[in-house]
């Protein structure tokens, strides 16, 4: 088969959260399982242009606001398969890969470009894998093609939902510029008086899929279904949840080239070494029998950040030490600067994005990695952690619920430890719990091995996409048998 992805970010070249984690890690799963899956996204300006190989497309003809605009594509193999970098630098030679006003006109030709890269490559896809809003426009405009464009008349579309929480939207006058002015692409975008590219890839695509099954549940309900709960309960047979899976080769502590001591289940010690690392890096004292509590994500309150403000002072009188990572809300980032200033021997803060080797030696220093989301479609770093023998503690929902096993002391089973109301005395009750049989090392090390012994590789996952896209190429009636 040949399958399409299309993604606005992709590890290893640019990354602001677990999408490009995915985007960069489903090529090469689907390549191990004998799919040739080429990868499409743009080039944005903080994309290491080592990466990239000599080889240029040149003038590719992007039919765009009434005059074809001719741009080149990069190539790279960086990432384990083909992978195509848009190179427009009027739309992404920026600082940051989102929050322009016209973000919706970047990743309109962005799915515009793509479209014309397969024409121009004469490479006829079985499939094309949009990813979140950016790719919504490329749905809607393949599904309009497909009644007159012969490349395309074949083509089925899955579109991927990463966080049903941003939805793209824009002035709906746009609309007609960017080619979905006629009835019925126009109407797939409205929604309560906006356009939304979101809800154009939901109505446009043939197959949905979204990043794990419990959350493939609760985006169906007004409670977590962002307004479009409505129109994914009327999709629901052609809706699967998959759970993500983790690049073994970028996330293992055996071989693991940013952390400073290897490790494995066989022989933790080096974990002890990661330890006293990860605390000279925070310039916190090297009491290696203190445990390390840490986090890392967007400082926004989706991720559990005002359930960690409120237990600011009890998480301290713990005495354990606190690491945070993270980039977002000022009321966050000014929150994690005052706490370091009240406790700087305790509390380490890192505010930006510090690059892939910080996120590493996290992961491998910490003790406990906390995960208090709000909601959570799938997640990635509970899934790292109990790979590095880090205990996760999360909050039962989407992703967190489906991966992480509260530990049962009775008869020593379980992966970490899971809260399901979220309230900061939850939250804090299993931080305790944690921290009582982290105080028992024979139990805590059991734990520890628990989680290690977790196969949450991309085989697993790769192998229920090629199960989706053989369904959707044998027009299959019913999508979600795939996963059942």
């Amino acid at each position: 088969m040949r399958i399409a992805i299309l993604s606005s970010e992709a590890v290893p070249f640019a990354k602001t959260g677990g999408l490009a984690d995915v985007a960069g890690a489903l090529p090469k799963a689907l390549a191990r399982q004998g799919v040739d899956a080429r990868l499409i996204l743009p080039l944005h300006q903080q994309i290491d242009r080592s990466l990239l190989s000599a080889e240029v497309i040149e003038d590719v003809p992007v039919d765009w606001r009434g005059r074809v605009s001719p741009i080149r594509v990069f190539q790279s193999e960086a990432a384990g398969a083909p992978a195509y970098l848009i190179d427009a630098g009027f739309y992404f030679d920026k600082p940051s890969i989102y929050g322009y006003a016209n973000d919706h006109e970047r990743f309109a030709f962005f799915s515009r470009a793509a479209l014309a890269l397969l024409r121009k490559l004469d490479w006829q896809p079985d499939v094309i894998h949009g990813n979140d809003w950016p790719c919504g426009f490329a749905m809607s405009e393949l599904r309009a093609r497909r009644r007159h464009d012969e490349f395309f008349r074949n083509t089925k579309t899955v579109f991927s939902i990463h966080n049903l929480a941003y939805q793209g939207t824009f002035d709906p006058k746009d609309l007609w510029w960017l080619g979905f002015g006629d009835s019925p692409e126009k109407d797939d975008f409205m929604l309560k008086g906006a356009a939304s590219a979101l809800k154009a890839g939901l109505i446009s695509a043939d197959a949905l899929s979204t990043v794990s099954r419990r959350y493939a549940e609760e985006i169906q309900t007004p409670e977590q279904g962002a307004g479009l709960d409505w129109l994914l309960r009327a999709r629901r047979d052609s809706l699967v949840g998959i759970t993500n899976g983790v690049d073994y080769e970028l996330w293992n502590p055996e071989t693991d080239p940013y952390i400073a001591a290897n490790f494995s289940a066989e022989d933790l010690s080096g974990k002890r070494e990661c330890q006293r690392d990860l605390l000279r890096r925070f310039a916190l004292p090297e009491d290696l029998d203190r445990p390390i509590i840490a986090i890392i994500s967007r400082l926004v309150s989706q991720k559990g950040y005002d359930l960690i403000r409120q237990l600011s002072n009890a998480i301290l009188q713990t005495g354990s030490f606190f690491i945070a990572l993270g980039a977002g809300a000022k009321e966050y980032a000014d929150f994690l600067q005052s706490w370091h200033d009240q406790a700087p021997r305790q509390v380490g803060i890192y505010k930006g994005y510090a690059g892939e080797p910080l996120a590493h030696q996290i992961e491998a220093g910490a003790d406990m990695f906390l995960m208090p989301s709000q909601y959570e479609p799938c997640g990635l770093n509970q899934m790292y952690s109990m790979r590095y023998g880090t205990v996760p503690i999360v909050r039962a929902t989407g992703g967190l619920d489906d991966t992480v096993e509260n530990f049962n002391a009775q008869y020593g089973t379980g992966t970490g430890f899971k809260f399901r109301e979220y309230h900061a005395g939850a939250l804090l009750d299993k931080i305790r719990e944690a921290l009582y049989f982290y105080s028992k090392p024979e139990i805590w090390q059991q734990i520890q091995l628990n989680g290690m012994a977790q196969d949450n590789s991309w085989d697993a996952a790769g192998k229920k996409y090629v199960g989706l896209y053989e369904q959707l190429v044998g027009e299959q009636s019913k999508i979600n048998a795939v996963v059942s």
